[in-house]
């Protein structure tokens, strides 16, 4: 039995070695990591906090004791760099950006001059950082420097300690008081643990997109985590980037008749014709959008739906000329602008969403990466925005500056920030026409709360009908043609679902496909359009009622241009009397959403 206790002590007490020879090491770590966490949350830390950083800093630990002595020295110092230059520059973010490291950060940063560098530094060697959550990192950094030079000023001023307790006769106890700690700490963290690993390992930043929208989410407690992360984000980005490059290289146009000579494609978002008054709302949401069809110059189509649900899938589906079915990637293809401007057409981008800023989502840098790398850019659009507004009318004013560079050949592409979440944040104040009570005799079911909800997404869509009808007065007057979609549906409150927004769930039921992959859809032609090209009118009625994906909208804007290329295929152009209109319509790659409304 001593024999066995004996063994089970030195077990104990190696388990102890690794906190024991890296002390400083763990307790500096451990405090830097708890101040990151609690400078850059705005509301509450992350649960699993306190356990994951003692999992990660015990691992580390493990990993620096098998390292030989003198080596092991010069890692840890290695170690202190990285994590306290990481931490100074994430929180240094939240500071200045409200906003911690991040892909699009990272992507800014990329683009940085000298001068901005400069400011970077003079910020953070200021004296007066140290009024700031910043200055809790330097403080911590001076006491780990005070403590690391004691043995030589510590000689001097500081008595010789010697241990009352034998250090050997407590290293069992320590060892299995870690051990257990560990266990009981790896309990906790081990399915974030998961989550960070798939996200860590996805082959696509769609994929990345897609893992961040379940829940719960992968939490990148830590700046180092998020520095990876960003990374990460990054070079897949790059990879898709230097496909797409590739592809743009590639672009053919054979010859352009200029059919239409101004063509506009207003993007909308979040938003599905139940809450559409031209689709049978029983709101009056959309009473200018309504009046143009019932004056015959609008065609309102019936059954259009968007191949995802996700903003960022959708426009690279949509902007991309790869349909879902085709072989390869939607980044192997040519993207339709690059198409029109090598055809001659000058391209005007206007978006009020896809501008890279500090505070950015994953989501947003996934689907404007393609759209603001500065080659992809430049091979897309002649002129663009470069502000973001906090109501879409401020869109408005961006054109009204950008039309007097337009050629009389002209492709413009309106991206509207629309009904996304939070909808009270949508429309301006004075622009509110719903309130709750207007929901009370006919969604008696719904509490205040959530009748206050439907009442402001009713609001933004009005507003957004507001700002639709002032893009169409913009062209009214011009041989021109307009197609309005919105990137993809919303729920809010439908049926007895009793939820707003969007589910990711992998698995797709109908009224999930109804209410958050079928979209308004409508082509409106000026005056003079329809005078000059009746033919295509024509087309256009004859086909309001056909089913379409919006992957397919660039070969219907490559016929409506007249241009001739390689890439261009009829049996995808709504309106072509060769359009195939049993082209299965699938959902996030995988569901047939009309097999799913006849079931």
């Amino acid at each position: 039995m001593r024999k066995i206790a004996s063994k089970l002590q030195q077990a104990l007490s190696l388990a102890a070695c690794p906190l024991r020879l890296n002390g400083a090491f763990f307790v500096f770590m451990y405090i830097l990591g708890c101040l990151c966490s609690w400078i850059t949350t705005t509301t509450q830390p992350y649960d699993g906090l306190y356990a994951e950083l003692f999992v990660d800093l015990t691992l580390i630990s493990v990993v620096l004791v098998l390292i030989p002595r003198k080596v092991r020295t010069w890692v840890r110092r290695l170690l202190y760099l990285i994590f306290y230059v990481t931490a100074i520059c994430d929180v240094y973010c939240f500071v200045k950006y409200d906003s911690t490291l991040s892909p699009t950060i990272l992507m800014l940063v990329g683009e940085t001059d000298s001068r901005e560098a400069g400011e970077f530094l003079t910020t953070v060697l200021d004296p007066s950082v140290l009024l700031t959550p910043l200055g809790w990192i330097v403080l911590l950094m001076l006491v780990h420097l005070i403590f690391a030079t004691r043995r030589w000023w510590g000689r001097k001023w500081l008595p010789r300690l010697r241990p009352s307790l034998s250090v050997d006769r407590w290293q069992p106890i320590a060892g299995a008081l870690v051990i257990v700690l560990f266990i009981v700490s790896w309990t906790v963290c081990a399915a974030n643990k998961k989550r960070v690993h798939d996200l860590m390992t996805a082959p696509t930043i769609g994929k990345v997109e897609h893992l961040l929208t379940k829940r719960p989410q992968a939490e990148l407690y830590e700046p180092v985590y998020r520095l990876a992360f960003s990374l990460y984000s990054n070079h897949l980005a790059n990879q898709q980037v230097d496909q797409l490059i590739q592809a743009a290289d590639k672009v053919r146009v054979d010859s352009c008749s200029f059919r239409s000579p101004r063509i506009v494609l207003i993007i909308g978002e979040s938003f599905g014709p139940h809450h559409s008054q031209q689709y049978g709302y029983r709101m009056p949401t959309t009473p200018r959008q309504l009046r143009r069809e019932q004056r015959g110059e609008l065609y309102r189509f019936t059954d259009v739906i968007a191949p995802w649900n996700l903003t960022s899938y959708v426009f690279k589906n949509v902007f991309s000329l790869h349909v879902v079915g085709q072989e390869g990637e939607w980044c192997d293809y040519p993207l339709f602008p690059e198409v029109f401007r090598k055809a001659g057409y000058h391209v005007t981008f206007l978006t009020n969403q896809f501008l890279p800023k500090a505070k950015e989502e994953v989501y947003d840098f996934s689907g404007g990466f393609f759209l603001n790398n500065p080659t992809l850019s430049k091979e897309q659009f002649d002129v663009r925005n470069d502000s973001l507004h906090q109501f879409d009318e401020g869109l408005l004013r961006d054109y009204e500056h950008l039309r007097r560079y337009n050629t009389g050949h002209d492709l413009i592409i309106f991206h509207l920030l629309g009904q996304h979440m939070t909808y009270r944040d949508r429309f301006p104040k004075d622009r509110a026409h719903f309130d709750q009570r207007d929901y009370i005799s006919w969604r008696p079911e719904l509490n205040s709360h959530g009748r206050t909800y439907l009442a402001s997404y009713d609001n933004a869509v009005l507003y957004n009908d507001s700002i639709v009808d002032q893009i169409v007065k913009f062209f009214e007057k011009d041989n021109a043609i307009v197609i309005y979609m919105p990137d993809h549906g919303e729920e809010c409150f439908e049926e007895n679902r009793n939820f707003c927004c969007r589910h990711h769930s992998q698995r797709i039921d109908y009224k999930l496909a109804k209410y958050e992959f079928l979209v308004p859809f409508w082509i409106w032609c000026s005056p003079t359009y329809r005078q000059q090209h009746p033919d295509i009118v024509t087309a256009i009625k004859a086909a309001r009622n056909r089913r379409f994906m919006t992957d397919a909208l660039p070969h219907l804007l490559l016929y409506l241009a007249g241009i001739s290329t390689p890439d261009y295929h009829p049996e995808y152009n709504l309106i072509s009397p060769q359009y195939d209109e049993m082209r299965p319509r699938i959902l996030k790659g995988y569901c047939d959403y009309d097999k799913l409304k006849k079931e």
